[in-house]
């Protein structure tokens, strides 16, 4: 098993009457409710919490991107990646991912992860999202109907970039270069580990397949909802004949450990509610586009979590609803593992992404609930699916020496004023 401790770097600082006051967390909530002060010390305190996971032996670390929301504050998860590059040195650098259709020309993404697989030294996993429909179409303004289109052209100019070694030509519909030639180019030969998130979408599992890419799916409903769909993901793997590897799939789970179950509600139910009231709460008009799903997702019943009702009703589920229901696994290390082993069975996935700080949960207890998990739980799942249970395609290849940051100088640090409250 491989498991990745993923940080969603939520706003945590919505009022308790955010969702009378705002429609919704994403696309129009106004930056007024955004206080730059604040955010200097957020971005500083989830960076810690990111680097301080490497420390606790989980496999990777990882950051999205999303635009215009209280949500999640990564518009540029490279920028949070190519940090975690120079403070950690073990942990894959899973970025989950860049939304290739928004960028232009997407050569960009092939340069800027072949950056951060270059600084890392080959510890970069690759999530090329088709992104959602918040960010995609009303966000960054594509036509929803185009978005697919895009992202296929915008994929094949980034493999085609990082595996040729001389210049070429690229013709698209929507990218025309004289000159491709990306510069530098990735550590891991032919490529980067490719990740893509999925929330629905059939068409990609048979794109993950094609492409011996890990279907990653996001999902805040929990594993017995997401059943139905990774049994479909599974039923396509057989169809096509590919090989049923448990590393082919992802999932993500948001995680609380606590002592005792006791422990874990008094600790983590208050920021658990916090996510699912404040940061899930999204006005469906902006969760689906006419044109972003495609009729063949719509007609396999595969539609946005964040449905009118789905939406509403998450928002008003109490801890223990949310607990019974494994929307959220929560409690002991034993509840927790036991439920986590249950999860990774009925899915058959070789990757968890570890949703361990929840809304406007304090670093204290971020860092309580994610060194339970890594000391008390984890241990006793890596091996789930057999000692010698690796999957060379879906993970990544870092070189074996590594150039190591230099250390501040003794006498630079001391003449460096401490930061002071005016």
């Amino acid at each position: 098993m491989k498991f990745t401790w993923f940080h969603l770097m939520p706003w945590p600082n919505l009022a308790e009457d955010f969702r009378h006051e705002h429609r919704s967390v994403w696309v129009d909530l106004p930056n007024s409710v955004f206080d730059p002060a604040r955010g200097h010390e957020v971005y500083n305190e989830y960076l810690d919490q990111l680097e301080y996971a490497e420390q606790l032996g989980f496999d990777g670390i990882g950051c999205n991107e999303h635009h215009s929301n209280g949500y999640g504050l990564m518009p540029s998860p490279n920028l949070i990646a190519a940090t975690l590059t120079r403070r950690t040195s073990k942990a894959a650098i899973v970025v989950l991912g860049n939304s290739i259709a928004l960028y232009n020309p997407p050569i960009r993404v092939a340069e800027e992860f072949a950056m951060l697989d270059c600084m890392s030294g080959g510890r970069l996993v690759a999530g090329f999202p088709v992104g959602t429909s918040m960010d995609t179409n009303y966000a960054y303004g594509t036509v929803p109907a185009l978005t697919r289109e895009k992202y296929a052209e915008a994929h094949e100019l980034i493999i085609k970039a990082w595996t040729e070694r001389e210049p070429f030509a690229f013709n698209g519909r929507y990218t025309k270069l004289r000159y491709v030639n990306c510069w530098p180019r990735p550590v891991q030969s032919p490529r980067p580990p490719v990740f893509i998130p999925g929330g629905g979408s059939v068409e990609t599992y048979d794109f993950c397949l094609e492409n011996d890419y890990n279907y990653s799916y996001l999902s805040y409903t929990g594993y017995l909802r997401a059943k139905l769909l990774m049994d479909g993901y599974w039923e396509r793997v057989s169809e096509r004949n590919k090989d049923d590897s448990p590393y082919r799939a992802g999932f993500a789970q948001v995680i609380c450990v606590g002592e005792t179950d006791e422990e874990a509600e008094r600790l983590y139910a208050e920021h658990v509610s916090y996510f699912y009231n404040r940061c899930l709460h999204i006005y469906p008009g902006f969760a689906d586009a006419p044109g972003y799903r495609t009729v063949k997702t719509i007609k396999a019943g595969a539609l946005s979590q964040m449905t009118r009702t789905a939406s509403e009703a998450i928002g008003y589920m109490s801890w223990k609803e949310l607990v019974d229901d494994r929307y959220i696994i929560a409690g002991s290390p034993e509840t927790v593992r036991q439920q986590m082993e249950e999860l990774i069975k009925t899915l058959r996935v070789g990757h968890i992404f570890c949703l361990m700080q929840i809304g406007n949960m304090p670093a204290e207890k971020v860092k309580h609930s994610s060194r339970l998990f890594a000391e008390k739980v984890m241990p006793h799942l890596k091996n789930i699916w057999g000692e010698d249970s690796h999957d060379d395609r879906f993970w990544i290849h870092p070189l074996e020496e590594r150039a190591v940051p230099a250390p501040i100088p003794v006498a630079a640090t001391a003449a460096r004023p401490a930061m002071v409250a005016e």
